[in-house]
């Protein structure tokens, strides 16, 4: 059996669920920008000079990267629409990327015209997925 057998039983605070479904839906648009805009988004949103040698395997590897982004935001729609009890692990999902992120962006820094707005989501979706994975936890008996 590929689904098991719905339960939608999240128990955690609603605003959690929320947050997931407000977070998924730039995400699943982020994704779908990787991988089917001309440059993947690479120049014309990140301002990374893709005008040099080796710039279009860059934008190739956006658009794969891409591809995986859209396997996630898949499964998390699929678990917001029938597997509700799965909140939390999406959740402490975004929050181990931003954790991530932010330590891969340390060791290999972006050099662009502006901060892409990916690099500016991490310091704001870090602390919000943070307190969204306790809230998702908490029974709320409401």
């Amino acid at each position: 059996m590929l689904f098991p057998v719905k339960r939608n039983d999240y128990a955690g605070f609603k605003i959690s669920m929320w947050f997931l479904i407000l977070i998924n839906i730039p995400q699943t648009v982020r994704s779908l920008i990787h991988v089917f805009y001309h440059d993947s988004g690479a120049q014309s949103i990140a301002s990374m000079d893709i005008n040099v040698k080796g710039g279009k395997n860059a934008v190739a590897l956006l658009a794969q990267w891409g591809t995986a982004q859209l396997i996630m935001s898949l499964i998390i729609w699929i678990v917001l629409w029938g597997y509700r009890e799965f909140i939390p692990l999406m959740i402490a999902e975004i929050l181990v990327e931003q954790i991530l992120r932010l330590a891969v962006g340390y060791m290999k820094p972006l050099v662009t015209v502006h901060r892409p707005p990916g690099a500016t989501g991490t310091f704001i979706l870090l602390p919000l997925s943070a307190i969204m994975l306790v809230l998702s936890l908490i029974r709320n008996e409401k």
